[in-house]
């Protein structure tokens, strides 16, 4: 069984069904990825552990998807909450010279990031990031070099960087949903380019592929029961 937390005051509900957070889920997963790679679940039922994984609310609801998993590392434990109050320290530039760099996961982002690939490369992932600001403004400049950035799906993306003997992706300016951050990419790509993309959490993206999983399945059995 995997070790859960003490109830933290008098009257606090049983540790199972207290509510999990994305980095359990995503512990989980990463678990079962593990076993499947090592032969102890296959792929069919990887997916359906993964779908129960994404549609986990509790404790008690995550903690059997890895009970029967030998490996002490494959054993839901769950991740510690943030101390209230916790503020991750803000970023505000990235270099990469004939080297990279990459911004992603859970990380604070100002309103003004400055970033430079020379001979190099860098991403930028504003997924899963802390904005301090409703509008964040990114000069990104590739000189020989390459630098990605990556929106989140439901951002407002305004895109006015230039590209000289190379490419600054436009395609991504679009208008959001009403309240979620707006975010502007400007500089320019001498011989080099940066490339803009508005994409799904990877947590949103997975819960797309086993729902469209789930209704070629039932597609299936229509057309099997039909015949």
């Amino acid at each position: 069984m995997a070790t859960l937390p003490e109830p933290t005051s008098p009257g606090h509900p049983e540790t199972g069904v207290l509510r999990a957070s994305n980095a359990d889920r995503e512990r989980v997963a990463a678990a079962l990825h593990e076993a499947a790679a090592e032969g102890r679940i296959d792929l069919n039922e990887l997916d359906a552990r993964l779908a129960q994984v994404y549609s986990a609310r509790t404790y008690a609801e995550l903690q059997p998807l890895t009970v029967d998993l030998p490996a002490p590392r494959a054993e839901f434990v769950p991740a510690p909450p943030e101390p209230h109050g916790l503020v991750l320290p803000p970023s505000r530039s990235a270099v990469a010279i004939m080297s990279g760099f990459k911004r992603s996961g859970r990380w604070t982002v100002t309103s003004k990031f400055e970033c430079l690939a020379f001979w190099g490369g860098g991403t930028i992932d504003l997924r899963d990031a802390v904005f301090t600001e409703g509008t964040v403004t990114i000069r990104a400049v590739a000189i020989m070099g390459g630098i990605d950035v990556i929106a989140p799906e439901n951002a407002t993306v305004h895109v006015t960087g230039l590209g000289i003997m190379g490419g600054f992706d436009h395609g991504a300016s679009a208008v959001g949903t009403p309240g979620a951050p707006m975010i502007v990419v400007t500089g320019f790509a001498f011989w080099g380019g940066v490339s803009v993309k508005r994409r799904p959490s990877k947590a949103e993206a997975e819960r797309r592929r086993l729902e469209r999983k789930r209704l070629k399945a039932e597609k299936k059995a229509q057309d099997e029961i039909s015949d």
